[in-house]
């Protein structure tokens, strides 16, 4: 039998085959997937295939083939360097929730994020929530991530998940295709979900005012479908993005602006730190990349692991 799953908890995985109906699975042994070291061999949104465990009181099922993936997102797993965790599968675009406050998202997470996606080929959205509550500071930072993010393709989209600001607009973009929801706890990803689609009822918390973080209310991924065709996968918040290894010579061209520039390098294998005629320091330097994209290159390039592991409230 072959089914879609779609909620994982780490020992059993809810799959929906293809009649319709759910089915709790797990797998048997060891699973692994060529090349990949990772803490969940198996994620939401991947197309699999099981048998009927017969031993079982109830009726379960035992997992014995992924099919080949479209895309996933994948990031270092935080607690095991060496390992990774594959958020979701087969998705067809990410919402990415940006906060400017309460909490805070920093665009070292932004772009550790976009780079991951830029590599697997996964289209990203960036969702500005919460505009409802910002004074001009706050929007001010709005515009000017805005700036550096739209002219180098990323959508940007402000919203308010409480009074519905452009949630429409959200709406249609998830028509028709699999969408995931991602950032940091407390960004407004649940929120967001209930206003897009109030049957799915899902449980969300305060933000603590002491820290300005979300609690974790989503435990694990999930995903759900929605009554205007579409499904969404739900993801936990995430602190930090740890970049799975990349080729030091390839990590320039999942910066699209960089990517732009490449061919007009003097040298065709160019990182962009210390080679003479490099066409992506001089736009540098001409303030027609931002310093923040350049710094978060550099970040990934030389390894600084302590960066995506660093506490939001840090600043850093």
């Amino acid at each position: 039998m072959t089914g879609t799953v779609y909620k994982s908890t780490g020992s059993w995985y809810w799959v929906k085959t293809e009649e319709g109906q759910f089915l709790k699975c797990r797998i048997k042994g060891k699973f692994r997937i060529k090349g990949i070291k990772s803490t969940n061999p198996i994620a939401v949104g991947d197309k699999v295939e099981f048998d009927i465990d017969k031993k079982s009181d109830e009726e379960t099922g035992i997992i014995t083939k992924i099919f080949d993936r479209k895309n996933f997102i994948v990031r270092k797993s935080v607690n095991l360097s060496k390992q990774t965790h594959i958020i979701a599968s087969n998705i067809d675009q990410v919402f990415l929730l940006v906060t400017i406050d309460n909490p805070p998202t920093f665009t070292t997470f932004i772009d550790r994020f976009l780079v991951t996606a830029e590599a697997y080929s996964i289209d990203v959205v960036l969702v500005f929530n919460k505009i409802d509550t910002y004074e001009i500071e706050q929007k001010a930072e709005i515009l000017y991530l805005k700036d550096i993010y739209e002219p180098i393709g990323y959508k940007c989209i402000e919203v308010s998940a409480t009074d519905g600001t452009n949630v429409d607009i959200i709406k249609e973009m998830m028509t028709g295709k699999t969408s995931m929801f991602s950032g940091h706890s407390g960004v407004g990803k649940t929120t967001l979900l209930n206003c897009i689609e109030p049957s799915l009822n899902l449980r969300t918390k305060e933000i603590t005012k002491q820290h300005k973080q979300g609690q974790h209310t989503t435990t694990f991924a999930e995903m759900f479908e929605l009554s205007f065709d579409a499904q969404i996968i739900d993801t936990p918040g995430i602190k930090g993005f740890g970049v799975v290894d990349m080729d030091k010579d390839e990590l320039g061209d999942y910066f699209p602006e960089f990517f732009a520039l490449k061919h007009e390098c003097k040298f065709n294998n160019c990182i962009h730190i210390n080679e003479p005629h490099c066409a992506v320091k001089e736009a540098l330097e001409n303030e027609e990349i931002a310093w923040s994209r350049y710094k978060s290159y550099l970040q990934i390039l030389e390894g600084e692991e302590e960066n995506y592991r660093t506490d939001i409230l840090s600043g850093k």
